[in-house]
């Protein structure tokens, strides 16, 4: 994995932080109303995976999963990512929402590229 240093290591934890936080906020919201919450839980499980990988490749956490789970939260983080581009191409150039979707995928890509190391 490339070398990032410590400013940008900080941004890409909040990052995902931010996105874990997110996603179990809109999980509490569905399941108080009723709704289906496969699907963004498990979204949540495996951005805390991705979260705890990439701390973990930077010194900062431990990580204790195995391979096949490991596998399943690649894939649903690789099918994050689209979503994600399309906010991108719609937010304005500059504009703070552009800003933190580039980051959010950023971070994304590296805990997926953290995860995927772990299979080698």
């Amino acid at each position: 994995m490339k070398k990032v240093n410590q400013e940008t290591q900080d941004l890409y934890i909040k990052s995902l932080e931010s996105t874990l936080n997110k996603l179990t906020n809109a999980y509490n919201s569905m399941t108080e109303k009723g709704s289906n919450t496969t699907l963004v839980n498990k979204r949540r499980s495996s951005v805390k995976i991705g979260l705890e990988s990439l701390k973990n490749a930077w010194g900062k956490g431990y990580f204790f999963y195995d391979e096949e789970k490991i596998l399943t939260c690649k894939d649903i983080l690789q099918g994050i990512i689209p979503s994600i581009e399309k906010q991108i191409a719609k937010a304005r150039e500059g504009s703070s929402q552009k800003t933190l979707n580039e980051r959010r995928l950023n971070a994304i890509k590296l805990a997926i590229k953290s995860l995927d190391n772990r299979l080698k």
